[in-house]
């Protein structure tokens, strides 16, 4: 099988096992994920096929989906990947990119020693969809999704938190802009994710500003 086969065999499997997900992380989100993978890569030295399908799968079973289960989405990846006979050098690097590849992660105490330039340019792609926006829109879709408030002016945004404690947060969405949407732009590791994270942060930033405009009467 060619790899232009493998990745239209795996766009195929995505669409249907997220067919009716949660509107932030449903096919769309993925389709998105990919196309900003496609876009960083060009610019990039990277095996085209091991971001192509990172950036496919990265989340097919998002643990927040699933009780907290981290372990699903990777096996259900590499089970796909081993049913096509995609190479086990390809499957584990794809692997790892779906286990690294959450903000989450990035809050764990414990050392993660793996990274890649493929790790890199799919985790940008996927921040990119978390900011601007499409990140907004994101980001208050699944606080209606979670039933939470919009802004609560006496509940504070907790920074610095533990990956447990990001995990188990139940906030308002707006809080969501400090503890993870704004601090985005300056973790981008390559050139082009730079680039376009300037902008989306600088809209999210002009949106805030008129949120707190409209919601205090200032307009």
């Amino acid at each position: 099988m060619s790899d232009a086969e493998i990745v239209e065999q795996t766009i195929a499997f995505v669409k249907e096992t997220l067919m009716g997900a949660e509107g932030g992380h449903d096919w769309f989100h993925i389709r998105r994920v990919f196309n900003n993978t496609l876009l960083i890569a060009k610019d990039e030295k990277v095996d085209i096929l091991v971001v192509s399908l990172g950036a496919l799968l990265h989340d097919i079973a998002d643990a927040k989906f699933h009780g907290g289960d981290e372990k699903i989405g990777p096996r259900m990846a590499r089970e796909f990947l081993n049913s096509l006979g995609v190479p086990k050098k390809t499957i584990a690097h794809v692997v790892k990119i779906i286990k690294h590849i959450s903000f989450k992660n990035s809050l764990s105490k414990t050392k993660r020693p793996f990274n890649s330039r493929e790790l890199q340019v799919v985790r940008d792609a996927d921040r990119l969809d978390a900011i601007g926006a499409i990140g907004i829109a994101r980001a208050f879709n699944y606080g209606g999704f979670k039933n939470r408030t919009l802004y609560d002016p006496d509940i504070q945004p907790k920074l610095n938190m533990s990956k447990e404690e990001y995990k188990k947060s139940e906030g308002p969405t707006l809080n969501h802009f400090y503890e993870k949407l704004l601090l985005l732009k300056d973790g981008m590791q390559t050139k082009t994710g730079k680039k376009i994270a300037e902008g989306r942060h600088q809209f999210m930033l002009d949106y805030l500003q008129q949120f707190y405009d409209e919601w205090n009467g200032r307009l």
